[in-house]
């Protein structure tokens, strides 16, 4: 029969399993782009989205929201959904600082949305320099490029990033997924 510490062990272990499936679970979900973009303040960038090679191109694979914008490796997915949960605070409570009249009028809100535009890109962008394009490079890479069957500026410049690695993914692709939005000090 079981003895005490046992019970307990199988218990906690069990207790742990549920956790770490439902926790998979939850980052399952809102890793989706439907959650993604389920809220208000997501509908410029699905728009945009929808405009570009990451969404419809004649390979038909798709990146998906996560895959630009989370991490796969388990702490740093953890540490961006901590940090997505601000985010998505502040849609539940209301604060992205638009009245009714601005959310339920497109221009209003499109110009609204501009004015935070490039203060929002330069963060995305910063942390993706900070991860040296991380979630770019699991779809992407040097090796796996036939440069004779890019363009000729990317067939000159992608092989001299490979051997200097003075550049990230972003510093030259900002503009791939969404709308590049004009630096306001220019």
């Amino acid at each position: 029969m079981f003895n005490k510490k046992t019970g307990l062990f199988a218990i906690i272990f069990l207790l742990g399993f549920a956790s770490f499936g439902a926790m998979n679970a939850f980052f399952s979900y809102t890793n989706t782009t439907e959650f993604c973009t389920s809220c208000h303040s997501m509908k410029v960038n699905l728009a945009e989205y929808q405009e570009t090679v990451h969404y419809k191109n004649a390979s038909g694979v798709r990146a998906e929201c996560a895959d630009c914008h989370v991490p796969k490796e388990f702490f740093p997915k953890l540490k961006a959904k901590i940090i997505a949960a601000k985010d998505v605070y502040h849609e539940f409570i209301g604060d992205f600082a638009v009245s009714d009249e601005i959310k339920n009028d497109p221009e209003l809100y499109l110009e609204h949305y501009n004015k935070h535009r490039w203060a929002m890109a330069n963060a995305v962008w910063d942390k993706m320099r900070a991860s040296d394009s991380r979630e770019c490079k699991t779809c992407h890479s040097f090796a796996a490029m036939d440069f004779e069957e890019q363009g000729k500026s990317a067939a000159r410049k992608h092989p001299r990033v490979m051997e200097s690695g003075d550049k990230t993914c972003i510093d030259c692709h900002s503009g791939i997924a969404h709308m590049e939005p004009d630096d306001p000090s220019l």
